[in-house]
């Protein structure tokens, strides 16, 4: 029986439907690419998270395909702030209360506004971390937009 995280404990709550995905961790490589190549699967269907700030101060959550580059200008757009940068790795664990790695939409500290690429409307499926290095949780897009209060945006090269 694999470990409930606080992601599948959030996702039981409301009810949605998912699988958990357990992987062997490299330590020497903890990309999204990486994940979807251990896993044996197509690498648009395993989505990193990533963490920006705007020039405000707010904190900006975003899930892309694992091998897309975030586009800043773009996400800045569409969370309608100046400019947005990602936060440095040191304050991942802070802000989140997740590690590089291990980093979920879903069970973050706080709420955080959340956006996904929408190119996740075109998959059945898709997988975000469960909160934990060597879990991934697999769903349908947008019962993880609806999860996450998140909104879709095209943020992502």
């Amino acid at each position: 029986m694999s470990q409930k995280t606080n992601a599948a404990r959030i996702l039981d709550k409301k009810g949605i439907a998912y699988e958990i995905i357990d992987y062997e961790v490299d330590e020497e490589d903890l990309s999204a690419v990486h994940v979807a190549q251990t896993l044996g699967m197509d690498e648009e269907e395993i989505y990193k998270t990533l963490v920006c700030v705007s020039e405000t101060g707010e904190y900006l959550v975003i899930c892309l395909p694992a091998p897309a580059t975030l586009d800043l200008k773009a996400l800045a757009r569409s969370a309608q702030c100046k400019r947005c940068e990602l936060i440095p790795t040191k304050e991942l664990l802070k802000v989140t209360g997740y590690i590089r790695g291990g980093c979920s939409p879903l069970g973050m500290k706080k709420h955080y506004r959340t956006f996904i690429d929408s190119r996740a409307r075109e998959r059945e499926c898709v997988c975000v971390s469960a909160g934990m290095r060597g879990k991934q949780i697999r769903l349908a897009p947008e019962k993880l937009k609806e999860a996450c209060e998140a909104e879709w945006v095209a943020a992502g090269a």
